[in-house]
């Protein structure tokens, strides 16, 4: 498997922690820190070559060249790619994007 290296931009960082911070105030600590693991080892799969995803479907990221994957059934994963780094730009819960593609 020949991987890639992975750059993670600082609103995606964020928002995963948001995301953490809301659960782990729910009294989850635990399934917080799962998350967060979970959502890290994704990014970093992201880097294997022999996958590609689909241009988005959600217009704005798909004008700037975006690709997505799905995280949990539930986000959406949008990033860059070349063939020696992945760039993860935003993520975004999925029923919050407007795609044209159906």
């Amino acid at each position: 498997m020949v991987e890639r290296k992975v750059t993670i931009h600082e609103a995606v960082v964020e928002y995963v922690a948001k995301i953490a911070l809301f659960v782990e105030g729910k009294g989850l600590p635990e399934t917080a820190k799962k998350f967060i693991d979970e959502a890290f080892s994704f990014f970093e799969a992201l880097a294997d070559n022999r996958v590609t995803h689909r241009p988005c479907g959600f217009i704005p990221w798909r004008k700037l060249s975006y690709r997505c994957a799905t995280f949990r059934k539930k986000y959406t994963v949008a990033y860059l790619e070349n063939s020696t780094e992945i760039i993860i730009c935003d993520i975004a819960l999925s029923k919050l994007l407007v795609s044209d593609l159906k």
